[in-house]
Formats: structure tokens, C-alpha cells, sequence
């Protein structure tokens, strides 16, 4: 089942992202010829009114395929007037950033769900959920191995730990067992050998689980999160997009800690952390799913848009060359900066599965 709630999760977004390619491509008049999700050899589809709709065999995302899309691409006069290429710099610009708006737009709509059902939308504070110390309780393994008030726990057994959550997270799976806490300290970063405790508690379902602790108390506020709800239906769009500009805010700060190291880039995720996530939040609850589905949908909306080719952002970067020159770059610096952009690319997922595998191999 986890595959399968995955499945659907990344389906949903691939086919809403490539819908506002399509659908903005028809509204402004340019021809297209294919709408596939997934990459690769087709496995089913059907042509209607000119463009084949398929599924691919890799469904690691999924494209929109225009008339004179492609440089070179040998086009008859009457054609042109439907080909991308042949469009006026703002009619491509608007295609290319409608499938990041239809992903906000998804989150939007998502969030506005929730909120109808009566529940609370919680985005977490970026500056109140690093992992800093604000108590150490008595009698605790970690009062017990030296941990202070004021201390920056960066890592667990090797594992970087970036929030409070990634260290809850892995504590509660390791009752009992010795860990290696790595400790920012002042200007110095120390190692603390603690075992955490064995603590039975009650899960949001009413089973009972043991789950591992070490006695420390986060710093900061109580609650690190805003609190979002709606008290009544007309409130709803409103709320829901005050919800979407914080959950956008909070992606682009983590985005900003990546590239600046505040963040490791060990915590970067891939396709089976994403598997993974799916399901639990799927064994949580229709909410939990469709919150995990939000969250994910506006990250997608955001790395897509920046500046780096092949994505939407890179396709919004030449344009925007484009109108400021009054040409477009040569065909040469476009392919150039498209390998450039295709290396990161393969580089980041190369990383993330690394993560993904480690993660496995360490039991995270």
C-alpha cells in the first residue's frame, strides 16, 4: 500500500504541474502535441484533437510537448502561428510559470480542504524548531552525559540533524540504545555518549508504543508552529492562503539554510524518502496525507522555479534575456547552459538517493 499511496501522491502532482502547461498553451493558442506522465517509452495512451495523452514508463515526472518547441524544428507557414518558438516572449513566460502557479494553486486548495473540515493548519516556525536545548531534565540520560541549556545538537550517530523534529524523530526510534550526540557548544563541537531511555506512550490511534528519550526540553515558544483555522466557511479562502504563503515562506527559508550550510545537505530527500513519507502520513489519516501531498506540491512549485535550466525557472531565466536583449541567447549558450543545468540536476538526485540508501543502511 505504501507504493500505491505514493503512486497517487506523485500522480496527482506530475498531472496537475503538466495541466498548467497544457491548459495555458491552449488558452494562448500554440499547438500541443503530447501531454505525457512519466518519461519514456509509452505504455498506454490515446490521441484526441490533435495531441496524444500517454503514460510513460518512468514515472519520476512527466511533460508537455509543444508544436516548434525545439530549435531547428522544420515547421510549414501556416504552422508558425501555432508554434511555442513563433509566440511573443510573454505568452511562452506564461506558459512556462503555469506549472509551478497550478502546484500553489493545488496547495491552495488542499490547505482550503482542511480548513473547511474544521481543522487547524500548523506551519511550522523555521527559527523555532532548530535542535537547542532549552532545558535538560533532572535525572535524565542527558543530564546524566553532560548535555547543557544553550547547546545545538547537530547530529545523531553520524546523522545530521537539522530541526528538532529530524531529532525527535530518530530518538523515539532507538530506545535503549547508546547514541552519539554531536554538539555545537559555544565555538566548539563536542560528542556525548547517551542512552535513551525506554518510554511507553500512546500514539494518535491509541496504541500503546516504546519510544526512546533523552530528557531535553526544545528551546524557544511552546507552540513552534502557526496555528492556522478557519472559524467558519467564508473565512476559508482567506485562512487558506495566509496557510499558503507560510508553508511557501517556510520551503523557501529551508531552501536558503541549504545553500548556506545552516542546513546539511545530508538531509536532502529522494524518491524513496518521499515513499516512505507517503505512506505514513497515508496510515495517519485522509489529513495527514493530503497535508504531506500540500507540502510537497509547494516544493515542487518552488524548486521548479528557480533559475536553473531545464527547470521552469530556467525556461523564465532565457526569456527574461530574451526581452531584455531583444533576442534570444544562441542556440550554442542555451544547450551549453542546459547540460550545465542537466549535471546539477542528475547530481542532486544522484545525492538524495545517496541520502535515501544511507538512511536505510542506519535505520533513520
Amino acid at each position: 500500500m505504501i507504493l500505491f499511496w505514493a503512486a497517487v501522491l506523485l500522480g496527482v502532482l506530475i498531472f496537475v504541474h503538466e495541466s498548467g502547461h497544457f491548459l495555458f498553451a491552449k488558452l494562448l493558442g500554440v499547438k500541443v502535441l503530447k501531454f505525457s506522465l512519466g518519461f519514456g517509452p509509452r505504455v498506454a495512451g490515446f490521441k484526441k484533437g490533435g495531441t496524444e495523452y500517454m503514460i510513460s514508463a518512468l514515472p519520476l515526472g512527466g511533460y508537455v510537448k509543444m508544436l516548434g518547441e525545439e530549435e531547428g524544428e522544420e515547421l510549414a507557414p501556416e504552422e508558425k502561428a501555432f508554434a511555442f518558438n513563433f509566440q511573443p516572449v510573454w505568452k511562452r513566460a506564461l506558459i512556462a510559470f503555469a506549472g509551478p502557479l497550478f502546484n500553489v494553486l493545488l496547495t491552495f486548495v488542499i490547505l482550503a480542504a482542511i480548513l473547511a473540515a474544521r481543522l487547524p493548519v500548523n506551519i511550522p516556525r523555521l527559527g523555532d524548531i532548530t535542535p537547542k536545548i532549552g532545558a535538560v531534565l533532572k535525572d535524565s540520560p542527558a543530564r546524566r552525559a553532560g548535555l547543557m541549556p544553550g547547546d545545538i545538537i547537530t547530529g545523531v550517530n553520524g546523522r545530521p540533524v537539522s530541526t528538532w523534529f529530524d531529532l525527535v524523530e530518530y530518538v523515539s526510534s532507538k530506545p535503549g540504545q547508546r547514541l552519539t550526540l554531536t554538539v555545537k557548544r559555544g565555538g566548539r563541537t563536542l560528542d556525548f555518549e547517551v542512552v535513551a531511555g525506554a518510554v511507553r506512550e500512546k500514539t494518535m490511534q491509541g496504541r500503546e508504543v516504546t519510544v526512546g528519550r533523552i530528557g531535553v526540553e526544545r528551546a524557544g515558544p511552546a507552540v513552534p508552529f502557526y496555528v492556522i483555522e478557519a472559524k467558519d466557511i467564508p473565512a476559508v479562502p482567506v485562512k487558506a492562503a495566509v496557510a499558503t504563503w507560510r508553508l511557501s515562506a517556510f520551503v523557501v527559508g529551508a531552501v536558503k539554510n541549504l545553500m548556506t550550510g545552516a542546513f546539511s545537505l545530508k538531509t536532502i530527500g529522494g524518491p524513496i524518502t518521499i515513499v516512505q513519507e507517503s505512506g505514513k502520513a497515508a496510515s495517519m489519516g485522509v489529513f495527514s496525507y493530503l497535508m504531506f501531498m500540500a507540502f510537497i506540491s509547494i516544493n515542487l512549485a518552488i524548486l521548479n522555479i528557480l533559475p536553473v535550466p531545464l527547470l521552469d525557472g530556467g525556461h523564465l531565466f532565457f526569456l527574461a534575456v530574451e526581452a531584455a536583449r531583444g533576442k534570444p541567447l544562441s542556440e550554442a549558450v542555451q544547450v551549453n547552459l542546459q547540460r550545465i543545468g542537466l549535471v546539477l540536476l542528475v547530481t542532486l538526485m544522484v545525492f538524495a538517493i545517496r541520502n535515501d540508501i544511507m538512511r536505510l543502511i542506519g535505520g533513520g
